[in-house]
């Protein structure tokens, strides 16, 4: 049975960060995964965990300034030195957190620019954060979003990621694998997800079109969550879509795997 993760940055939106972590543990979920969590100091946040009984699932080395238009540094060509500065105060939160993986955003292409010379950016960067982040314990994670969401962006195809990750060469970097993205980009997720079960250490879902709960659209959860369990994928499934009412309101759907609603 899948082991579902509530990410905070989009569910239980209605209440103050840390207090999403409370209203997460009194609906079943078992562990959080969210975008970004250097905001809140790492002790602070590990209480919270400690707390409620959650295991830290995932959440993203910093992504340059949002606000401005960053997605990422990881392929940005001459952001090399922010990078590094980001993969090390990751790997300080992923300490304090218990956190066993972190995920490194590409970054855009902007247009015109020479697609070639950020994916050697991208494969450069991640091969010293792989080797960087597997002294302190913990995996690296690259994700292809879909071009519509994330327009520009590096990878947007689990066949591009799988090439990055082999030219990187790295036994310390796998794939993200979200559902959403992919049934945009490519459909097929039985057969995908099974291709490329070898590298996949973390999945993400929610309803396409929208972005709604999982029961909403045109994937039929049940049949893809049962299609990870037989090909034996043991890591958490995080809950990564906007709730179409409130949180506790959609969350009947998740119900069959342990979630109770509070």
């Amino acid at each position: 049975m899948p082991k579902l993760a509530a990410n905070l940055s989009f569910l239980f939106q209605d209440l103050a960060f840390l207090e999403r972590f409370d209203a997460a543990a009194r609906a079943g979920f078992e562990a959080v995964e969210y975008l970004f969590p250097y905001e809140v100091p790492a002790p602070v946040i590990a209480e919270r965990l400690a707390r409620n009984g959650l295991t830290q699932a995932l959440f993203n080395l910093p992504p340059g300034d949002w606000q401005a238009g960053d997605r990422g540094l990881a392929g940005v060509p001459g952001r090399e030195t922010e990078f590094r500065q980001a993969v090390a105060l990751a790997a300080d939160y992923a300490a304090a957190l218990g956190c066993a993986q972190v995920h490194a955003m590409a970054g855009l292409v902007p247009a015109g620019a020479e697609r070639r010379r950020h994916e050697e950016t991208f494969v450069d960067n991640l091969r010293f954060a792989a080797a960087t982040l597997a002294e302190r314990n913990v995996r690296l994670l690259i994700e292809p979003l879909n071009v519509f969401d994330m327009p520009g962006y590096l990878i947007s195809g689990s066949g591009e990621a799988r090439a990055i990750i082999e030219a990187v060469g790295s036994d310390n970097l796998f794939l993200q694998y979200d559902v959403y993205h992919m049934q945009i980009m490519e459909g097929n997720l039985a057969e995908t997800m099974a291709r490329h079960s070898d590298l996949i250490r973390h999945v993400q879902i929610a309803g396409v079109p929208g972005r709604f709960e999982p029961d909403v659209g045109e994937i039929d959860y049940p049949f893809v969550l049962g299609r990870l369990d037989a090909l034996g994928y043991d890591g958490w499934v995080g809950c990564e879509y906007r709730p179409a009412r409130g949180t506790l309101e959609g969350l009947g759907w998740a119900a069959p795997y342990g979630i109770t609603a509070g």
